[in-house]
């Protein structure tokens, strides 16, 4: 049967997938970011999964703001890198896995989550940034890949336990797929940021780091964290690490921590990056 195998939790930050396409990995600002995924990008080599289902946000490419699913399940066969307006980055076409996406979208409805069901779906940098982060610049990329996309951008907004239901939902809907299939769980986005408004610029590392302290074992405190908590504490697209919930939720109860990173800044945003792997 397949089975998840690992999930990572990594931000998105746009302008880290125009560092990477731009060459400037190595530059004196951007080097330490590339330099806290080093230890992920040789882990996978050895660690490589046959399927990721990867949490993440639309930023209205895909999906403009006049239909704003919840939760979209991407069911293609290929999804092609949306152009967000200066143009599709340089990657790789992104290929699913119709079946297991089939799967889950049956599974999840009878599990009653009411799922939009995506039959085409550009992906923006919301999920190619985590690809690059992980793959570098391949030709194409090693994975096939199950974009699932959560509403974060226009309330009302799932809640964090919300999110914890879905990935857990997921679990039990990789363990019962007959075919024997390797699956990791990314979950993506955040950390604390605000783009906009008299607070434009906010990161907090405290809420971050205890984000990241938590999510091993203290879980059901994040779980209780509001809208309004994130909101407050995290600025106003600190929301997205509901995303990571999804993640953490997928790998089961007792997880064992095997990598960690956190940086600021990178663009205006704080960067956080998390490897977990089931202990059960």
């Amino acid at each position: 049967m397949a089975r998840v195998t690992a999930g990572i939790a990594t931000s998105h930050v746009p302008a880290i997938g125009a560092a990477i396409d731009l060459g400037k990995t190595q530059e004196e600002y951007w080097a330490p970011v590339f330099a806290g995924y080093e230890w992920a990008k040789e882990w996978i080599k050895g660690e490589m999964p046959d399927v990721v289902i990867l949490v993440y946000n639309d930023h209205a490419s895909a999906m403009m703001l006049d239909i704003v699913p919840t939760f979209a399940l991407g069911f293609a066969e290929e999804f092609e890198p949306a152009d967000e307006g200066w143009g599709a980055r340089p990657v790789p076409t992104v290929y699913g896995h119709t079946e297991l996406a089939a799967h889950l979208a049956e599974q999840l409805v009878i599990d009653e989550f009411d799922l939009t069901i995506m039959n085409h779906m550009d992906v923006d940098h919301g999920l190619t940034v985590p690809l690059s982060l992980l793959f570098g610049q391949p030709e194409q990329w090693p994975v096939r890949v199950i974009p699932l996309a959560i509403n974060v951008t226009q309330f009302p907004t799932p809640s964090a336990d919300r999110c914890w239901q879905l990935g857990a939902a997921i679990r039990d809907a990789v363990a019962a797929f007959p075919e024997d299939l390797k699956v990791q769980v990314w979950g993506t986005g955040g950390m604390s940021h605000q783009l906009q408004g008299p607070r434009a610029g906010l990161i907090n590392p405290e809420f971050d780091v205890s984000f990241l302290d938590k999510l091993t074992d203290q879980t059901d405190e994040l779980r209780k964290i509001t809208r309004l908590d994130f909101l407050r504490e995290a600025g106003s697209e600190g929301i997205e690490l509901i995303m990571w919930l999804v993640m953490r939720a997928a790998l089961g109860e007792k997880v064992e921590e095997l990598h960690r990173f956190y940086h600021v800044p990178a663009s205006n945003t704080a960067v956080g990056h998390i490897v977990l792997k089931p202990r059960d």
